[in-house]
């Protein structure tokens, strides 16, 4: 284990407040990066501690069970070192850079969702418009930027549509407020530490040394784009499994304590309520297990075909459909009180319907399935 029970003991009594106070949870992020969280995922060899993906997956399941907006936020950092690491690997030696700065206590971040557009990391609304310099100005919406007040750096992407193949151009950018406008715009039923505002590119720039990759929309295997989809997948299943699994937790101390007046003994005596803590154990039975599978796959390069990206996908979904189960099982056992805003089982409830709208959603996961088993819809 990397991070203490005690430290995660001090961020879970502060989740609460960050939450009823709609606030970025500072604290927090200031022990995470004295502990050396930042720098926990970037390899030894870049001046971090080396976790493995498992590893660190593990960590944000932990974190997740403290205080599941400050994990999914830090989550972001996570993803983007996992990208770098990625691109290192397979000799895009533009990472380097992201993993230094990871480890000197850069805070990263990335924007890559934008309002109304359904395809995400497949083709940008936003256009990239390249200087003579072999940079690039960025322009548009994105929503969805986790800690865009607190992170230093950031990855993006936008569309060149200047040539007869338009590319999606991702680049690694230092948060200017001049030129990455937010828009206080976070109030939310769940996840509200995380302060994911949107923000409107007005000519962010990006020097050629910051372009990480340029490349056709779409699916791709691109260490970027494929760096982006697997780290991300993986490590919000597991930061989501975190949530259901602490839920499980309230709801086996809750029920030895709650009394029936009916039966004359705790609820952990009815068979009815104990028929509901089980079935919240099982909905999370296995999750742990298939995302350090695929931990391991994607560190070692395994080969899934035109299954990768569909099974990335389908872990993220269960991981957040097993937490939702597990959660709304665990309310019902425990009682009325679990709906008033001072319970975590309420905070929970509501932070686990935050997993319902981040890629990839139901209905693109079952598309991808449906289109590999049937083939494309005929015309």
């Amino acid at each position: 284990m990397f991070l203490t029970e005690e430290l995660l003991k001090e961020i879970h009594e502060r989740a609460a407040e960050y939450d009823r106070l709609n606030q970025f949870p500072v604290e927090d992020y200031a022990a995470l990066k004295e502990f050396g969280y930042y720098k926990a995922f970037v390899p030894k060899e870049y001046g971090g501690f080396g976790l493995s993906l498992k590893e660190i997956a593990h960590e944000q399941t932990r974190l997740a069970m403290a205080a599941p907006a400050t994990a999914l936020g830090i989550n972001m950092h996570q993803i983007i070192v996992g990208m770098a690491t990625h691109m290192v690997k397979n000799g895009n030696l533009k990472g380097e850079q992201i993993l230094r700065d990871a480890a000197n206590g850069e805070l990263l971040a990335f924007g890559i969702s934008e309002p109304a557009n359904d395809r995400v990391l497949f083709g940008s609304i936003c256009e990239a418009r390249p200087d003579a310099q072999g940079g690039y100005h960025f322009y548009g919406a994105k929503v969805f930027l986790s800690m865009i007040k607190a992170c230093t750096r950031l990855v993006t992407y936008a569309m060149d549509t200047t040539s007869d193949a338009p590319q999606s151009v991702f680049a690694y950018l230092h948060n200017n407020a001049d030129t990455i406008l937010v828009k206080e715009d976070w109030d939310t039923l769940g996840m509200r530490a995380t302060q994911s505002n949107s923000v409107t590119l007005q000519g962010a720039h990006a020097e050629e040394g910051q372009i990480l990759a340029k490349v056709a929309p779409g699916p791709s295997f691109d260490p970027v784009v494929f760096g982006i989809f697997a780290y991300f997948e993986i490590l919000l299943a597991a930061t989501y499994h975190g949530i259901g699994k602490r839920a499980l937790e309230i709801g086996i101390d809750t029920v030895k304590t709650r009394h029936s007046a009916v039966n004359n003994t705790t609820y952990s005596n009815d068979k009815n309520i104990r028929w509901r803590i089980a079935e919240a154990a099982l909905a999370l039975d296995g999750i742990q297990l298939q995302i350090d599978a695929l931990s391991d796959d994607v560190e070692s390069n395994a080969d899934h075909g035109i299954f990768w990206m569909p099974r990335l996908s389908a872990i993220k979904n269960r991981a957040v459909e097993s937490s939702k189960r597990a959660v709304e099982e665990i309310v019902r056992a425990s009682g009325g009180h679990s709906y008033y805003n001072d319970s975590e089982l309420s905070r929970l409830l509501r932070d686990v319907y935050a997993g319902l709208f981040q890629p990839s959603d139901q209905e693109s996961l079952h598309d991808a399935w449906a289109n590999i088993l049937l083939g494309a819809i005929e015309a």
